[in-house]
């Protein structure tokens, strides 16, 4: 595939320069991708993209008829978080930032912030900032509808009446970005969906406390409620337009699965959908917005299902486009003829590509990802099998350097956060880095992962710290009998709750590994959910407290159980090196929560050190604190574990 020829230069600019003979730098793999978002147009003919240089974002738009830049603006340290086009003249750009809000919220959030740049005028405006007693805050990627010929945006967000606070819908002019209030609700918890007409078509409200959970359609003026449904935790959702376009689509937790099921005007809950990716994420017609598919990560391998017989033969013949390589929709034009595409591959890393159907399948790149990575840069990953010791059956992924036989391996468990989300098949820019030096990297979907169904995850309930953690040394001890690694030279590197393990590893399942790595991982438990549970504030915070309660297996934040399981106090029981990452401005697990862990070591007279990255949030969305975070791990796993020096 050849690059489009005005996009490949913004690329070449970007890069980080050649990849050395040997191992590449740890910047090659450890900076933000050089393409962090990428939207086709309605018309198919502007293709915009969020592309990265260092600390810098710049949106460009090209035409690629025209095989020209048409538009393009300096957007700086922002955090892009999605781009969607509203019409062909507006491109929104999602991004977040962290902050409190004066006078209403001293607490620090992440908050996300839609802006609207104008391709004709050059001109961004921040949008939701012109209502009166409302913030410029917006929750979700906001919706669009064409009415009387004009895309016209519809957000969801806050507005202040009193000393209350409502889920208001707004609809936004683009014409003017002028906002006006479409509807408002003082639930705790609320969720609109707007029509095909742009009214508000549905609205779910849901109660912690109470448990009660209401769906309401618009109609004739009033809303009306037509669905109920008591849930402590798995509460429904409103997942879009159903097939018909005039339904509505929910996600609902029944009979031990998530099913998706639609709602028809009259209020009548019809049929689960059913097929390969039936309890999947829904794909909704870029036009009308009705639901013409699914699309679901089934074990290893990603199914699109597509009701149409022409469009699901389309895909096919797509996938074909890109053999032994993993593809995933990112963006496509209304008549669905010119796509963007996420492509995954073993041997060249990630990318994005463009195809157009037009004039048969023609298809070009984009650009990689990771510009600075050649083939022998990429490190095979390999699907993993195996059983727990109690029987249960495990999957995940091995990671293997090159160049190096499998045997005696240096071994780095590397467990994924959540805890109720899933390591994936392809590139994985933090594994690959840790491979490229020399290591075993082993990533591992333990119980209470999600995506395996829903036995597979409610087996991880009441075993955070328990069998969620031996199950990752379960995987230590079978490759250990496979003869890959050597079980004297195993270190664990985590993140969120994988930074939790990590320090569990040290703390609770002892004896296993040599080194830990936690970057923003809890340390104690119940401060966590306390905190946790004071920022959703009221009602909503005790539906947090009961979500963690669960997979803790405790009652609440003042179980005494907690303590059996909280790092910072069993920090007495350490006794390998351990290396804490955190940055100042995370927002799902607080910087206090490694100042507890590295104090409570320092008490003990145990072997710590703390990182701060200055800056950053929970997602590591900055480059330079990515790298420094990739930099720390690295160096202290080659001092404490040197993949070329067994010893032990």
């Amino acid at each position: 595939m050849k690059p489009l020829c005005s996009i490949s230069a913004v690329f070449a600019a970007a890069a980080l320069g050649s990849p050395a003979l040997a191992a590449a730098p740890l910047a090659a793999y450890g900076v933000l991708p050089v393409i962090e978002e990428a939207a086709i147009s309605p018309a198919g003919n502007l293709l915009a993209l969020d592309v990265v240089k260092g600390e810098t974002r710049k949106i460009v738009v090209e035409d690629i008829r025209e095989g020209r830049i048409v538009g393009g603006v300096n957007i700086g340290r922002t955090k892009v978080r999605a781009l969607e086009w509203a019409g062909n003249r507006h491109l929104i750009v999602m991004s977040s930032s962290t902050s409190g809000i004066l006078g209403v919220l001293a607490d620090r959030n992440e908050w996300s912030i839609a802006t609207d740049y104008d391709i004709a005028t050059g001109r961004m405006h921040s949008l939701l900032g012109d209502t009166e007693m409302a913030g410029n805050m917006i929750y979700g990627l906001p919706p669009v509808r064409m009415l009387a010929g004009k895309p016209v945006l519809f957000a969801t967000g806050i507005r202040f009446v009193g000393d209350d606070s409502d889920t208001t819908l707004f609809r936004i002019d683009l014409d003017t970005d002028h906002s006006y209030p479409v509807m408002d609700d003082a639930a705790s918890e609320v969720d609109y969906q707007v029509g095909p007409d742009g009214g508000a078509a549905a609205m779910a409200t849901s109660d912690a406390l109470s448990q009660q959970w209401e769906l309401k359609l618009w109609s004739k003026g009033a809303w009306r409620t037509v669905q109920t449904r008591t849930a402590a935790i798995e509460t429904p959702t409103i997942a879009g337009l159903g097939r018909s376009g005039d339904s509505i689509l929910l996600s609902i937790f029944e009979d031990g699965r998530t099913r998706l099921r639609e709602v028809g005007p009259d209020g009548a809950l019809g049929a689960p959908i059913t097929g390969p990716a039936a309890g999947g994420d829904p794909i909704h017609d870029p036009k009308d917005h009705r639901l013409i598919g699914l699309t679901e990560l089934v074990g290893d391998e990603r199914i699109y299902q597509f009701f149409d017989p022409g469009l699901q033969a389309q895909w096919k013949a797509i996938q074909a486009a890109f053999p032994g390589e993993a593809v995933e929709l990112a963006s496509w034009s209304d008549d669905r003829k010119v796509m963007v595409l996420r492509v995954d591959s073993p041997t060249d890393g990630p990318s994005y590509a463009l195809v157009d159907l037009e004039h048969g399948l023609t298809k070009a790149t984009l650009g990689p990802l990771y510009p600075a990575l050649t083939p022998a840069d990429i490190s095979p990953v390999t699907p993993l099998r195996f059983k727990a010791a109690d029987g249960l059956e495990l999957s995940g992924y091995l990671t293997l350097p090159r160049g190096r036989e499998p045997r005696g391996l240096p071994l780095v468990v590397f467990p994924h956060g959540g805890p109720a989300a899933r390591d994936a098949p392809g590139f994985d820019w933090w594994a690959q880095a840790m491979a490229s030096r020399g290591y075993a990297v082993l990533q591992v979907n333990y119980r209470g992962s999600d995506g395996f169904g829903w036995d597979f995850l409610s087996a991880g309930f009441g075993q955070w710290g328990r069998k969620m953690q031996t199950d990752l040394s379960d995987g230590v001890r079978h490759l250990a009998a496979e003869g890959i690694v050597d079980p004297k030279r195993v270190c664990i590197v985590g993140a969120s709750y994988g930074g939790y393990a990590a320090l569990a590893g040290a703390t609770l399942d002892t004896g296993v590994y040599r080194c830990a790595v936690d970057v923003s991982g809890p340390s104690d438990l119940a401060r966590l959910i306390n905190w946790d549970k004071s920022r959703a504030g009221g009602r909503s915070g005790v539906g947090i407290e009961r979500y963690w309660a669960r997979y803790m297996g405790v009652t609440g934040a003042e179980d005494p159980r907690l303590a059996a399981i909280s790092p910072a106090l069993q920090a007495g029981r350490a006794t390998i090196p351990i290396l804490i990452i955190h940055g100042k401005d995370d927002t799902v697990v607080s910087f206090e929560q490694s100042q507890i862990m590295a104090n409570a070591l320092r008490r003990a007279g145990k072997e710590v050190d703390l990182v701060t990255l200055k800056g950053e949030d929970h997602w590591l969305s900055r480059s330079d604190t990515r790298l420094e975070m990739l930099r720390a791990t690295v160096n202290f796993l080659l001092k404490e574990n040197p993949p070329d020096s067994p010893h032990g």
